[in-house]
């Protein structure tokens, strides 16, 4: 963090990153004397609500930052910026978003957790845009202009007003991670009412804090003697959606081997939050990736020392691809089907975690159920890509190589139609 006292006497001259946090009501002009060096600049949790008329004057900025401030319009000058490619305005007071007010460069758009009740037609030019999160807002529709975004590769629409699904989402080639639930059209899963064991908190002898996402912490515990791990859920919204939703989803899924159990609903919290009690997951596992990067955009990134055999790699996505045929026959879509999201240990065994951004679908619309399942067989097609990039070493079967470059390349075809479903997936595992 830097201050604005550096920047006024000079010091951060040539900086590429530039973050300020200092409760600004205005836009410091000296900022555009690091116009010719200006990469990165982050105003979040301040209380702007407009840019200079002269902002494009940062020629080489190519990520803004203005989370929690006080915007109601987002400010048309940003389609001036040539370089700028991510762009963060969430949780501001954004009613309005201007046609053309958006850079051709636009790549990631995060405008979570704002008030826009309509976007431009002028979407529909953004042709790079990869990454677009909309969730928290009065969306009533979405411009079918969009339908020419053909770089979109993940959609948050969760907590909106839609009253139904924009089926041509569902003809955008290269979509793989969708979480649309919390909608007017969405109904509730048949079995989140599913009589669950309930317990009291008191029962619960708390442990170490074991990780903490976007829609609620995870602790270990001991209950009844046994070691359980414990969500307790925000209640905020997130950029995938709301913590209520995951939480039903969680009690709708039922048990698979390759899914965390759910044990029982946990009454009596303290602060009156929703809890649910979960298996445990050994110590022994670990993220199988991490998360994207600004560099990476939409895809996952591993470790460099990270590597497998393709035994190793044929096993874990029998695993997960099983996982998935289960979501799907429930009419539940992950929507986060990533690397991150899926814990492995030494021997291969997979659990696939965290439905933060999981939507729930009626089956019995069998069109746009296979249509939906279909965007998350491409995103099983990019894991496949990445699992076998990191199994580049081991040239032992170059059969099985070849045939799991076959399901990879039939999982990544742009044509929704052409895709298999994920029981055939599993069928064709099977039989290498």
């Amino acid at each position: 963090m830097q201050t604005l006292k550096q920047l006024k006497s000079g010091q951060l001259t040539g900086a590429k990153e530039l973050k300020l946090c200092e409760n600004l009501t205005a836009f410091p002009h000296e900022i555009l004397t690091l116009a010719d060096t200006l990469e990165r600049l982050d105003m979040t949790g301040n209380a702007l609500d407009a840019l200079p008329d002269d902002f494009h004057k940062l020629t080489q900025l190519k990520i803004l930052f203005l989370s929690d401030n006080n915007f109601t319009e987002l400010p048309a000058v940003l389609a001036k910026c040539p370089n700028l490619s991510m762009i963060g305005f969430r949780n501001n007071r954004i009613e309005t978003v201007p046609e053309n007010a958006l850079p051709l460069s636009t790549r990631w758009l995060i405008l979570t957790d704002n008030a826009i009740k309509s976007l431009p037609e002028s979407m529909g030019n953004l042709t790079l845009l990869q990454k677009c999160m909309l969730s928290g807002n009065q969306l009533t529709f979405l411009p079918e202009s969009m339908v020419k975004c053909h770089n979109l590769e993940l959609l948050r629409i969760a907590v909106n007003k839609l009253e139904q699904l924009p089926l041509w989402l569902l003809t955008l080639p290269k979509l793989s991670w969708l979480a649309y639930g919390g909608n007017p059209f969405c109904a509730k899963h048949p079995n989140c009412n599913t009589a669950l064991k309930e317990i009291g908190w008191d029962k619960l002898e708390l442990g170490v804090v074991l990780g903490e996402g976007a829609s609620g912490l995870i602790s270990k515990a001991r209950y009844d003697d046994k070691e359980v791990a414990v969500k307790v859920f925000k209640g905020d919204i997130t950029s995938d959606g709301l913590p209520q939703e995951e939480m039903d989803i969680n009690i709708s899924m039922g048990q698979h081997p390759h899914l965390v159990d759910v044990l029982a609903k946990v009454t009596g919290h303290p602060e009156g939050k929703d809890v649910l009690m979960l298996e445990l997951i050994p110590s022994s596992f670990f993220n199988l990736g991490l998360p994207p990067t600004f560099e990476s955009c939409s895809r996952d990134v591993y470790p460099d020392t990270l590597s497998f055999t393709l035994h190793e790699v044929l096993k874990i996505l029998k695993g997960i691809a099983s996982a998935a045929t289960h979501m799907h026959e429930r009419g539940i879509m992950h929507g986060d089907f990533y690397a991150h999201n899926i814990m492995i240990d030494k021997n291969a065994n997979s659990i696939l975690g965290d439905f933060g951004g999981a939507s729930y679908y009626e089956p019995t619309e069998q069109e746009v159920h296979q249509a939906l399942e279909r965007l998350e067989v491409r995103a099983f097609g990019y894991l496949t890509e990445e699992l076998l990039s990191l199994s580049e070493k081991d040239n032992t079967n170059q059969t099985v190589k070849t045939k799991l470059n076959k399901l990879k390349e039939s999982c990544l075809t742009l044509e929704n139609k052409k895709r298999p479903l994920f029981l055939d997936i599993e069928k064709y595992l099977a039989s290498i």
